[in-house]
């Protein structure tokens, strides 16, 4: 059974797309089975996997609409080795398509169970907004990561996505739940990005992951090469980052299946509960007001 996890976070411009495709192929050199789901109608995820989103005949949105099966839709990432469920502007009509279809919020929920056995891991790059696209994702995961940058304006960006996961985990998908908050473009010069990244690990402890990706050069280099930054330069700073945040979550998620089966080593530990503990809220708004 796959797990599946939506990278999502309703502030745009904070290293989400780079997120989920640098993390699908970290994910595949560690020997994952990973299907990427690109469910952002601008299709950068797309793009930055090395399919030109112009040129597909089948994409996420056939597959919402119920025109094609994921195994129809999907293709092989050239050089990030996972394969991807592309999306091009077609799928801004989905959110229009989609209000007429019964049980519209799981759609994708039931498509991917078509291919639950063939992936150790699912990832889904949902858009920058609480829309229907980015409900079918919260509907279908096991739990959410959420990259974030260490700045005032994403803490409090990061109360209205929480309470966002708790809304949707109390009225579609229980199992839902935040598996981690990940650091991205993080620069340790800024004195504001330590204190915010002080604050996470106060209020969140263990929910925040230990990696920090740091602001790379190569990363926002590599989308316009249509390769992962992993893969267009794996000896960059930002690369070593995913690579090591790949094989943390491998180790998180090892963790949660212990705890689930009850076995020595699963025991929970702080912040690794439902969506809403934490003192999430608190956390937002204990922003810092100096840099």
């Amino acid at each position: 059974m796959a797990r599946i996890f939506v990278v999502a976070n309703q502030k745009g411009g904070v290293g989400k797309t780079t997120t989920a495709v640098n993390l699908a192929a970290a994910l595949a050199r560690l020997g994952r089975r990973t299907l990427l789901v690109d469910l952002d109608p601008q299709g950068n995820a797309t793009m930055g996997s090395g399919i030109d989103k112009r040129d597909l005949e089948r994409s996420v949105y056939h597959v919402l609409i119920g025109m094609c099966d994921v195994v129809e839709a999907r293709q092989a990432s050239p050089s990030g080795g996972y394969d991807l469920l592309p999306a091009n502007r077609e799928l801004a009509g989905a959110e229009v398509e989609l209000v007429d279809f019964e049980q519209r919020e799981t759609r994708l929920k039931d498509a991917l169970a078509a291919v639950d056995d063939q992936y150790d891991l699912i990832l889904v790059d949902c858009p920058p907004a609480l829309s229907l696209l980015t409900l079918n994702g919260f509907c279908a995961a096991h739990g959410v990561i959420i990259p974030m940058q260490c700045e005032y304006y994403a803490l409090e960006g990061l109360s209205d996505l929480v309470n966002t996961i708790r809304k949707v985990h109390a009225n579609f998908n229980t199992r839902l739940t935040v598996i981690g908050l990940l650091r991205v473009m993080y620069d340790p010069r800024v004195t504001l990005s330590q204190q915010v990244s002080a604050q996470l690990e106060q209020h969140f402890g263990d929910k925040v992951f230990r990696t920090v990706i740091p602001r790379n050069v190569r990363l926002a280099e590599a989308p316009s090469y249509g390769q992962p930054g992993v893969v267009f330069d794996p000896s960059s700073k930002g690369a070593r980052a995913y690579l090591e945040f790949g094989a943390e979550l491998v180790e998180r998620l090892a963790r949660i299946e212990r705890e689930e089966a009850g076995l020595p080593g699963g025991q929970r530990r702080a912040g690794e509960g439902g969506p809403g503990d934490a003192a999430t809220g608190e956390a937002a708004a204990a922003a810092p007001t100096s840099g």
